[in-house]
Protein backbone atom coordinates (compact mmCIF):
# COMPACT_ATOMS: atom_id res chain seq x y z
CA UNK A 1 0.00 0.00 0.00
CA UNK A 2 1.49 3.87 -1.13
CA UNK A 3 1.76 6.11 1.88
CA UNK A 4 1.27 9.56 0.89
CA UNK A 5 3.38 12.14 2.31
CA UNK A 6 0.51 14.72 2.52
CA UNK A 7 -1.47 12.38 4.96
CA UNK A 8 1.52 11.56 7.34
CA UNK A 9 1.95 15.71 7.13
CA UNK A 10 -1.52 15.87 7.56
CA UNK A 11 -1.38 13.38 10.37
CA UNK A 12 1.20 15.24 12.35
CA UNK A 13 -0.14 18.63 12.33
CA UNK A 14 -3.25 17.45 14.04
CA UNK A 15 -3.44 17.18 17.72
CA UNK A 16 -7.09 16.19 18.25
CA UNK A 17 -9.25 13.73 16.12
CA UNK A 18 -12.49 12.73 16.80
CA UNK A 19 -14.36 10.21 14.40
CA UNK A 20 -18.07 9.31 15.05
CA UNK A 21 -17.95 9.77 18.24
CA UNK A 22 -21.21 8.49 20.52
CA UNK A 23 -22.30 8.80 24.41
CA UNK A 24 -25.78 7.87 25.97
CA UNK A 25 -26.69 8.49 29.38
CA UNK A 26 -29.64 6.10 30.16
CA UNK A 27 -31.83 7.18 27.31
CA UNK A 28 -30.09 10.84 26.79
CA UNK A 29 -27.54 10.78 23.84
CA UNK A 30 -25.39 13.10 25.07
CA UNK A 31 -22.64 12.98 21.81
CA UNK A 32 -24.57 12.05 18.26
CA UNK A 33 -21.58 10.79 16.39
CA UNK A 34 -18.94 13.93 16.43
CA UNK A 35 -15.83 13.93 14.43
CA UNK A 36 -13.72 17.12 14.22
CA UNK A 37 -9.73 17.59 13.91
CA UNK A 38 -8.06 20.12 16.18
CA UNK A 39 -4.79 21.38 14.80
CA UNK A 40 -1.63 21.92 16.56
CA UNK A 41 -0.88 25.07 18.09
CA UNK A 42 -4.70 26.57 17.23
CA UNK A 43 -7.21 28.02 19.82
CA UNK A 44 -10.26 26.01 18.85
CA UNK A 45 -13.50 26.93 21.02
CA UNK A 46 -16.31 24.40 21.25
CA UNK A 47 -19.24 26.78 21.63
CA UNK A 48 -22.89 26.36 22.98
CA UNK A 49 -25.13 26.24 25.82
CA UNK A 50 -25.15 24.48 29.32
CA UNK A 51 -26.04 21.21 28.40
CA UNK A 52 -24.96 20.54 24.29
CA UNK A 53 -22.32 17.96 24.92
CA UNK A 54 -19.43 20.17 25.62
CA UNK A 55 -18.38 18.48 29.32
CA UNK A 56 -19.28 15.31 27.98
CA UNK A 57 -16.60 15.61 24.56
CA UNK A 58 -13.98 17.11 27.46
CA UNK A 59 -14.19 14.31 29.21
CA UNK A 60 -13.56 11.82 26.53
CA UNK A 61 -10.60 13.51 25.31
CA UNK A 62 -9.09 13.53 29.05
CA UNK A 63 -9.77 9.71 29.51
CA UNK A 64 -12.05 10.18 32.11
CA UNK A 65 -14.99 8.24 30.91
CA UNK A 66 -15.50 6.01 27.66
CA UNK A 67 -17.37 7.20 24.38
CA UNK A 68 -20.04 4.03 23.60
CA UNK A 69 -18.51 4.21 20.18
CA UNK A 70 -16.34 6.01 17.53
CA UNK A 71 -12.46 6.58 18.24
CA UNK A 72 -10.65 9.63 19.80
CA UNK A 73 -6.76 10.70 19.68
CA UNK A 74 -5.03 13.35 21.47
CA UNK A 75 -1.51 13.88 20.62
CA UNK A 76 -1.35 10.85 18.34
CA UNK A 77 -2.30 8.74 20.92
CA UNK A 78 -5.78 6.77 21.06
CA UNK A 79 -7.96 7.43 24.04
CA UNK A 80 -8.47 4.02 25.20
CA UNK A 81 -5.24 2.16 24.10
CA UNK A 82 -2.72 5.20 25.19
CA UNK A 83 -4.34 6.85 28.40
CA UNK A 84 -1.31 6.50 29.92
CA UNK A 85 0.64 9.00 27.52
CA UNK A 86 -2.54 10.88 27.39
CA UNK A 87 -2.38 12.21 30.81
CA UNK A 88 0.79 12.53 30.83
CA UNK A 89 0.69 15.17 28.14
CA UNK A 90 -2.14 17.32 28.55
CA UNK A 91 -3.25 19.43 30.94
CA UNK A 92 -7.07 19.85 32.04
CA UNK A 93 -8.65 22.73 33.08
CA UNK A 94 -12.42 21.68 34.47
CA UNK A 95 -15.55 23.75 34.84
CA UNK A 96 -16.33 23.74 38.08
CA UNK A 97 -13.27 24.90 40.50
CA UNK A 98 -11.37 21.18 41.45
CA UNK A 99 -8.42 22.65 43.16
CA UNK A 100 -7.47 21.72 47.30
CA UNK A 101 -9.67 24.86 48.93
CA UNK A 102 -7.91 23.70 52.04
CA UNK A 103 -4.56 24.29 50.44
CA UNK A 104 -2.79 27.56 49.62
CA UNK A 105 -1.82 28.67 46.45
CA UNK A 106 1.33 27.93 47.02
CA UNK A 107 0.35 23.83 48.47
CA UNK A 108 -1.90 23.36 45.11
CA UNK A 109 0.71 24.22 42.62
CA UNK A 110 3.41 22.14 44.38
CA UNK A 111 1.05 19.17 44.99
CA UNK A 112 0.40 19.41 41.01
CA UNK A 113 3.89 19.38 39.95
CA UNK A 114 5.20 16.49 42.39
CA UNK A 115 2.21 14.44 40.59
CA UNK A 116 2.94 14.73 37.02
CA UNK A 117 7.34 14.04 38.64
CA UNK A 118 8.04 18.30 37.90
CA UNK A 119 8.80 20.84 40.02
CA UNK A 120 7.39 24.62 40.24
CA UNK A 121 10.94 25.97 39.77
CA UNK A 122 11.85 23.37 36.12
CA UNK A 123 8.78 25.27 34.61
CA UNK A 124 7.97 28.52 35.87
CA UNK A 125 8.58 30.55 33.03
CA UNK A 126 5.22 28.55 31.18
CA UNK A 127 3.13 30.08 34.47
CA UNK A 128 4.88 33.19 35.27
CA UNK A 129 3.06 35.81 33.20
CA UNK A 130 0.05 33.86 34.98
CA UNK A 131 1.20 32.89 38.36
CA UNK A 132 2.62 36.69 39.17
CA UNK A 133 -0.54 37.87 40.02
CA UNK A 134 -1.40 35.55 42.22
CA UNK A 135 1.91 35.06 43.70
CA UNK A 136 1.43 37.90 46.60
CA UNK A 137 -1.73 35.98 48.18
CA UNK A 138 0.17 32.57 47.97
CA UNK A 139 -0.09 31.49 51.36
CA UNK A 140 -3.83 32.23 51.34
CA UNK A 141 -6.32 29.02 51.08
CA UNK A 142 -7.36 28.40 47.55
CA UNK A 143 -11.02 28.48 49.20
CA UNK A 144 -10.99 31.89 50.17
CA UNK A 145 -10.00 33.19 46.70
CA UNK A 146 -11.89 35.34 44.41
CA UNK A 147 -13.44 33.47 41.10
CA UNK A 148 -10.64 35.69 38.60
CA UNK A 149 -7.68 34.36 41.21
CA UNK A 150 -9.31 30.85 41.24
CA UNK A 151 -9.07 30.99 38.11
CA UNK A 152 -5.23 31.76 37.37
CA UNK A 153 -4.62 29.34 39.96
CA UNK A 154 -6.54 26.74 38.07
CA UNK A 155 -4.95 27.67 34.49
CA UNK A 156 -1.32 27.48 36.46
CA UNK A 157 -2.07 24.06 38.02
CA UNK A 158 -3.01 22.64 34.24
CA UNK A 159 0.47 23.75 32.79
CA UNK A 160 2.73 22.91 35.48
CA UNK A 161 4.01 19.85 33.83
CA UNK A 162 4.18 22.01 30.12
CA UNK A 163 1.42 19.89 28.57
CA UNK A 164 1.47 19.73 24.63
CA UNK A 165 -2.71 19.97 24.90
CA UNK A 166 -4.61 22.17 27.16
CA UNK A 167 -7.94 21.11 27.61
CA UNK A 168 -10.32 24.20 29.13
CA UNK A 169 -13.78 23.29 30.14
CA UNK A 170 -15.48 26.91 30.51
CA UNK A 171 -12.68 28.40 32.12
CA UNK A 172 -14.92 32.06 31.84
CA UNK A 173 -17.85 30.80 33.79
CA UNK A 174 -18.94 33.27 36.31
CA UNK A 175 -16.21 35.16 36.36
CA UNK A 176 -16.44 39.22 35.87
CA UNK A 177 -15.61 40.49 32.37
CA UNK A 178 -12.04 42.06 33.40
CA UNK A 179 -10.92 39.09 33.94
CA UNK A 180 -12.38 37.78 31.11
CA UNK A 181 -10.65 39.78 28.95
CA UNK A 182 -7.55 38.99 30.68
CA UNK A 183 -7.59 35.06 31.09
CA UNK A 184 -7.95 35.22 26.89
CA UNK A 185 -5.25 37.72 26.88
CA UNK A 186 -3.13 34.70 28.70
CA UNK A 187 -4.60 31.92 25.91
CA UNK A 188 -2.93 33.70 23.33
CA UNK A 189 0.43 34.03 24.91
CA UNK A 190 0.19 30.16 25.71
CA UNK A 191 -0.92 30.04 22.21
CA UNK A 192 2.33 31.68 20.91
CA UNK A 193 4.26 28.81 23.09
CA UNK A 194 2.84 26.29 20.72
CA UNK A 195 0.06 24.82 22.95
CA UNK A 196 -2.67 23.34 21.26
CA UNK A 197 -5.64 24.67 23.11
CA UNK A 198 -9.26 23.67 22.97
CA UNK A 199 -11.44 25.39 25.65
CA UNK A 200 -15.41 25.26 25.67
CA UNK A 201 -17.68 28.24 26.52
CA UNK A 202 -21.46 29.23 26.41
CA UNK A 203 -20.26 32.82 25.99
CA UNK A 204 -21.08 33.74 21.90
CA UNK A 205 -19.04 36.70 22.09
CA UNK A 206 -15.73 34.49 22.90
CA UNK A 207 -15.54 33.13 19.56
CA UNK A 208 -13.69 35.72 18.03
CA UNK A 209 -10.76 34.89 20.34
CA UNK A 210 -10.56 31.13 18.67
CA UNK A 211 -8.82 30.61 15.65
CA UNK A 212 -11.75 27.89 14.70
CA UNK A 213 -14.88 27.52 16.37
CA UNK A 214 -17.64 24.16 16.51
CA UNK A 215 -21.03 25.53 17.41
CA UNK A 216 -22.61 22.37 19.27
CA UNK A 217 -26.16 21.89 20.28
CA UNK A 218 -27.78 18.73 21.51
CA UNK A 219 -24.50 16.93 20.95
CA UNK A 220 -24.19 17.63 17.19
CA UNK A 221 -22.02 19.94 16.05
CA UNK A 222 -23.96 22.65 13.74
CA UNK A 223 -21.04 24.51 11.85
CA UNK A 224 -17.06 24.08 12.24
CA UNK A 225 -14.91 26.67 11.04
CA UNK A 226 -13.83 30.28 11.70
CA UNK A 227 -15.56 32.82 13.50
CA UNK A 228 -15.17 35.16 10.25
CA UNK A 229 -16.75 32.34 7.52
CA UNK A 230 -19.22 31.44 9.97
CA UNK A 231 -20.46 35.18 10.07
CA UNK A 232 -19.61 35.71 6.35
CA UNK A 233 -22.33 32.39 5.20
CA UNK A 234 -25.50 34.02 7.07
CA UNK A 235 -27.98 34.28 4.94
CA UNK A 236 -30.55 36.50 5.90
CA UNK A 237 -31.04 40.26 6.20
CA UNK A 238 -30.64 41.11 10.11
CA UNK A 239 -32.23 43.94 11.75
CA UNK A 240 -31.87 45.54 15.35
CA UNK A 241 -35.70 46.13 17.00
CA UNK A 242 -36.86 48.18 19.76
CA UNK A 243 -39.91 49.40 21.37
CA UNK A 244 -41.48 50.61 24.55
CA UNK A 245 -43.04 46.70 25.18
CA UNK A 246 -40.37 44.16 24.34
CA UNK A 247 -42.25 41.91 25.59
CA UNK A 248 -45.10 42.17 23.48
CA UNK A 249 -42.80 43.34 20.80
CA UNK A 250 -40.55 39.66 20.52
CA UNK A 251 -44.38 38.47 20.02
CA UNK A 252 -46.04 40.96 17.83
CA UNK A 253 -42.49 40.95 15.70
CA UNK A 254 -42.72 36.66 15.40
CA UNK A 255 -46.21 37.24 13.97
CA UNK A 256 -45.53 39.47 11.38
CA UNK A 257 -45.38 38.37 7.66
CA UNK A 258 -41.70 38.14 6.44
CA UNK A 259 -40.00 37.77 9.12
CA UNK A 260 -38.21 34.19 9.57
CA UNK A 261 -37.03 34.56 13.15
CA UNK A 262 -37.10 36.78 16.06
CA UNK A 263 -34.63 36.56 19.64
CA UNK A 264 -34.33 38.42 21.98
CA UNK A 265 -30.56 40.30 21.83
CA UNK A 266 -29.84 42.51 25.17
CA UNK A 267 -31.74 45.65 24.57
CA UNK A 268 -33.04 44.74 21.04
CA UNK A 269 -34.98 41.97 19.03
CA UNK A 270 -33.07 40.63 16.16
CA UNK A 271 -35.04 39.87 13.21
CA UNK A 272 -34.17 38.26 10.18
CA UNK A 273 -35.58 38.63 7.07
CA UNK A 274 -37.41 35.68 5.31
CA UNK A 275 -37.20 35.19 1.48
CA UNK A 276 -39.71 37.82 0.54
CA UNK A 277 -38.75 41.52 0.81
CA UNK A 278 -39.10 42.93 4.24
CA UNK A 279 -39.95 46.58 4.33
CA UNK A 280 -38.43 48.73 7.19
CA UNK A 281 -41.04 51.50 6.62
CA UNK A 282 -44.32 48.50 6.47
CA UNK A 283 -42.48 46.64 9.69
CA UNK A 284 -42.62 50.34 11.58
CA UNK A 285 -46.46 51.08 10.42
CA UNK A 286 -47.07 47.55 11.80
CA UNK A 287 -45.68 47.71 15.03
CA UNK A 288 -47.60 51.40 15.32
CA UNK A 289 -50.98 49.40 14.70
CA UNK A 290 -49.95 46.76 17.38
CA UNK A 291 -49.70 50.39 19.43
CA UNK A 292 -45.74 50.14 20.18
CA UNK A 293 -44.18 53.35 20.86
CA UNK A 294 -40.52 54.74 20.74
CA UNK A 295 -39.83 52.28 17.98
CA UNK A 296 -36.11 52.11 16.71
CA UNK A 297 -35.28 49.82 13.61
CA UNK A 298 -31.87 49.48 12.38
CA UNK A 299 -30.23 47.28 9.79
CA UNK A 300 -26.52 45.56 12.00
CA UNK A 301 -24.33 42.91 11.17
CA UNK A 302 -24.77 39.39 12.13
CA UNK A 303 -22.26 37.86 15.34
CA UNK A 304 -21.80 34.16 15.66
CA UNK A 305 -25.04 34.39 18.24
CA UNK A 306 -27.21 34.94 15.49
CA UNK A 307 -25.45 32.37 13.42
CA UNK A 308 -26.12 29.99 15.87
CA UNK A 309 -29.55 30.76 16.04
CA UNK A 310 -30.24 30.08 12.62
CA UNK A 311 -28.53 27.14 12.26
CA UNK A 312 -29.92 25.79 15.55
CA UNK A 313 -33.19 26.64 13.58
CA UNK A 314 -32.88 24.42 10.57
Amino acid sequence: MEISMDNIKKNLDIAIHCESVHKKYKETLALKGLSLDVERGEIFGIIGPDGAGKTTLFRILTTLILADSGTAEVDGFDVVKGYKEIRKRVGYMPGRFSLYQDLTVEENLKFFATVFNTTVEENYELIKDIYVQIEPFKKRRAGKLSGGMKQKLALSCALIHKPSVLFLDEPTTGVDPVSRKEFWGMLKKLKAQGITILVSTPYMDEASMCDRIALIQNGAFLKIDTPKNIVSQYENKLWAVKSNDMHQLLTDLRAYNGVESCFAFGDYHHVAAGSEPLSVNELEMYLQKKEHARIRIKEIEPSVEDCFMQLSKS
